[in-house]
């Protein structure tokens, strides 16, 4: 079965990254813009970024300028904003685009596994969230309101940083 480790990904510099250097991580894969009502959302985004980093989650933001235009500067400034407004720490990538006929292959991916609301393929704005297991499966859709602290006992789950239910001991 396919995963995401099968993907290229390419970092801010343009440099291709394979994504089975992420084997054994937990990944949250999110779509953001610099100007858009949900980009406070990198505070929370770093705020998980600090507290799970040590037990192997790993936040990969992906700038994508398709939704109102709300992300138009180039990687540099992009990466400017994110550090000098949020602190960011967690990767942020080159920017892409997640719909239509030139989106990344990644996010083709990640739509065909996890849909949206009512079953939709497209993602309809900034910061959709995809976690993704540590076998590089897709676990989970969030959508762009879902807040990124909503996710730690997800993310948790994933991490295996919380106990077995007494259901999956049974399994």
């Amino acid at each position: 079965m396919a995963n995401v480790h099968h993907f290229q990904i390419k970092n801010a510099q343009g440099e291709s990254l394979p994504l089975r250097q992420f084997r054994d991580k937990v990944l949250l894969i999110v779509n953001t813009a610099s100007e858009c009502g949900f980009t406070p959302q990198y505070q929370e985004l770093e705020q998980l970024h600090q507290k799970y980093q040590d037990q192997g989650l790993v936040i990969l933001a992906f700038p994508c300028n398709q939704f109102g235009g709300q992300e138009p500067g180039n990687n540099e400034q992009i990466q400017q904003f994110c550090q000098i407004n949020y602190g960011v720490s967690f990767p942020v990538m080159a920017k892409i685009q997640v719909n239509g006929p030139d989106a990344d292959p990644l996010f083709e991916f990640l739509k065909d596994q996890a849909r949206g609301l009512l079953k939709t393929r497209a993602i309809k704005w900034n910061f959709t969230k995809f976690l993704v297991n540590k076998d590089g499966v897709v676990v989970k859709r969030y959508a762009p309101r879902t807040k990124p602290l909503a996710l730690c006992e997800a993310i948790e789950a994933e991490l295996a940083l919380l106990p077995k239910t007494a259901k999956e001991h049974a399994a």
